[in-house]
């Protein structure tokens, strides 16, 4: 049976600047086995999978799936998902605001504006900073070999996913850092993370923040785009300083290091995180798979 299928382009400054990701607009009838196998041949880090939700307060339901396993929550997947849903009028906002089914629960998606300008902000799930300092773990002081640190301590910190977060002290130093990925990646296996993500403070006019992340816990050396990772940061931000100039959100930029260009939105609203931004559909097609289970 044909079914629609998209390829695009999640958190984009521009076209082709932000985080791939491949949507199946309709997976009913399809089993787990296939989900795998479609999600393992396009070998994207995620593909998602739309389904009626099935509980009544939904909009749509959206499986997650690298080429490896099921995840039950991610940032640029479910933003992207959002966006096909729109797309292919699967669901329509209520008071501005999509509700999706995943692994994770029931998360809103604020829909603002429409169109080629519109953004899509998900809610984070809650955030807990459960150590602090570069002493936190045996391993954390290899995976920051050879850069300076900023004003926060480094801290691991858990809200759906875990990662390790550290501040660096200035821009530059941060989009010059050649870093250990080794070493981050024992880290992430000993401490059961997605591994390291390190920001710092700009004073460009456009962004605010600038952040590459190091999943080497799911066998990525960097992500262009980092929804979930993104959520963590500023939860961080908004606990350690409450009144500080990033305290009710800023602008993001990721991936230049590795030839992307992404752009993601934070808004704080005293303890709730929202990240968002714009998706680019690149590719809207048919998908004939009559692959193996």
């Amino acid at each position: 049976m044909s079914i629609r299928y998209l390829h695009l382009d999640v958190f984009a400054a521009a076209p082709g600047g932000g985080n791939h990701l491949g949507v199946v607009t309709d997976a009913s009838g399809w089993s787990d086995a296939r989900m795998q196998a479609f999600a393992r041949w396009t070998n994207l880090v995620e593909t998602t999978f739309l389904l009626p939700p099935t509980q009544p307060d939904a909009s749509y339901r959206v499986r997650i799936f690298t080429p490896h396993k099921e995840i039950p929550f991610a940032g640029h997947p479910s933003i992207g998902s959002a966006h096909a849903v729109l797309l292919c009028g699967l669901a329509t906002p209520v008071d501005g605001v999509l509700w999706q089914e995943c692994g994770a629960g029931v998360l809103p998606i604020r829909v603002e504006g429409s169109g080629d300008s519109r953004q899509l902000l998900l809610k984070s799930p809650h955030a807990t900073v459960d150590k602090i300092g570069r002493d936190a773990h045996p391993l954390l002081q290899g995976a920051l070999a050879g850069i300076a640190l900023g004003k926060l301590p480094p801290a691991y910190v858990a809200g759906g996913r875990h990662w390790w977060l550290a501040e660096c002290a200035d821009e530059d130093s941060l989009r010059r850092w050649q870093p250990d990925h080794a070493a981050i990646g024992a880290l992430a296996q000993a401490t059961d993370s997605l591994g390291l993500c390190v920001f710092a403070r700009s004073s460009q006019p456009d962004y605010q923040l600038v952040v590459r992340a190091f999943p080497a816990g799911v066998g990525l050396v960097e992500d262009p785009a980092s929804g979930a990772a993104n959520g963590l940061i500023a939860a961080y931000i908004a606990h350690a300083e409450p009144a500080g100039p990033l305290a009710r959100g800023y602008t993001v930029s990721q991936g230049r290091e590795i030839g992307h260009d992404a752009r993601l939105l934070v808004r704080i609203d005293g303890k709730t995180v929202w990240i968002g931004g714009h998706t680019n559909t690149i590719i809207d097609g048919t998908l004939h798979w009559n692959g193996q289970d």
